[in-house]
């Protein structure tokens, strides 16, 4: 096992000896500065409200240490904690794989249907049934091909462990609607509510159409779905009844959805990546439309608006925050342990641009103070979980991928 000593953001301690950095839009007047201290692209845009976006900065003085549990991972995408110890970990070309107590690496698990991995397509998002201590059942993300379009899909199939893990009973219980012929914008988290309805986030798959398909009802791109563990549709969704609407969709609006987690209180948080400047946390509720690419902060990766231009729009809501530049946001988590006392009671958020994982507080659903932890991790972060043992695991986007460990120093 390779242990690693790590320090968490210490450009944070700078910034507040220098003081404020330039203003910017959406810098918060008195507070400590932002993290965020380069030039917004969209840099006239004006966030809705005062701390929607560059929030003041924090220092938790976060020290840790790194040990890494599983390496040789072909891009992981998502991991599961079993409760028999064990860690699912998917990778993006399309094979399961299990860690086991001791740190060893499973062969691949079978069973699995055939996966399109291209792009960012792949095996994405993993995790149990609430109720899997008794009927072993698995759930998975993962982007199929059919007739030379493809799209997300749901599977499930109950697990066994062992010398050669399967999968059997194996069922696709949720299919994107309409599918495109994209490699990009899957989406591909999955959570189980409380109630053990799950939510399944999707994108709009990066093209014309998909996006037209983000402000409609007749198709399930760029939207946050609910179905019940089966795959019926639950008959309190919203849009249930509505003439031309499919059943399944929560909410709409949405870009490409890479990050999702329930709060303490049981709801549904997620963050969605934006183009040049958007990327943008909500708390997707039902029926409610999260305005993409109707509104939006950034712009076009040309340079160019976005649609309109517009970033406010009656009946569409506005993100909880957003990042300008951004984040390029994978995975997300509500840190509720005891081993890191400064982070209790956070949001924490894997970054694929800024090589770390953004750290949020909130308070009455508002983001009030941001930080960057763990600068030093040299990759892309694609999940961050915290453990059940009060860890933070995290998963880094390389074709030689870890499943790395993060505990306290000392």
């Amino acid at each position: 096992m390779r242990q690693i000593m790590l320090t968490a953001a210490s450009a944070l301690v700078v910034l507040a000896a220098c003081g404020p950095a330039p203003a910017q839009p959406g810098q918060a007047a008195g507070g400590a500065a932002p993290v965020e201290t380069r030039v917004a692209n969209a840099d006239s845009q004006k966030p809705a409200f005062a701390g929607q976006t560059r929030a003041p900065g924090l220092n938790s003085n976060t020290v840790g240490q790194y040990t890494t549990s599983a390496s040789g991972l072909d891009h992981p995408w998502g991991l599961a904690f079993l409760p028999t110890g064990e860690i699912l970990v998917t990778e993006r070309a399309g094979r399961l794989r299990v860690v086991g107590k001791d740190g060893q690496l499973s062969p691949a698990v079978t069973g699995l249907p055939a996966v399109y991995a291209s792009g960012q397509g792949g095996l994405l998002g993993v995790t149990i049934d609430p109720d899997y201590a008794n009927n072993g059942l698995v759930y998975w993300a993962f982007s199929e091909e059919q007739g030379g379009v493809n799209g997300t899909a749901v599977a499930r199939g109950k697990l066994t462990l062992g010398a050669a893990p399967k999968l059997d009973n194996v069922q696709v219980i949720w299919r994107q609607a309409p599918k495109m012929n994209s490699s990009l914008h899957f989406g591909g988290r999955v959570v189980f509510a409380r109630d053990g309805k799950l939510f399944i986030t999707t994108g709009e798959r990066s093209v014309r159409p998909g996006r037209v398909q983000a402000q409609q009802l007749d198709g399930t791109l760029g939207k946050v779905v609910r179905i019940n563990a089966d795959g019926s549709i639950p008959s309190d969704n919203p849009f249930i009844g509505q003439a031309g609407a499919k059943p399944e969709i929560w909410s709409l609006g949405h870009r490409n959805l890479q990050s999702a987690a329930l709060d303490p209180q049981g709801r549904l948080w997620t963050v969605e990546h934006g183009a040049k400047g958007g990327d943008e946390l909500n708390r997707p509720e039902a029926g409610k439309n999260y305005g993409w690419p109707t509104i939006t902060y950034g712009e076009e990766y040309s340079g160019q608006p976005i649609g309109d231009g517009l970033t406010q729009k009656a009946g569409l809501e506005q993100p909880v925050y957003y990042w300008d530049p951004v984040i390029a946001p994978s995975g997300m988590t509500f840190y509720e342990g005891d081993l890191f006392k400064g982070l209790k009671g956070s949001v924490l958020i894997g970054s694929l641009g800024g090589l770390n994982v953004t750290r949020l507080v909130l308070k009455d659903d508002k983001v009030v103070g941001e930080e960057r932890l763990f600068t030093d991790i040299g990759a892309r972060v694609r999940d961050v979980v915290a453990g059940p043992d009060g860890a933070i695991y995290v998963l880094t986007d390389e074709g030689d991928g870890k499943l790395i460990k993060i505990t306290p120093k000392g």
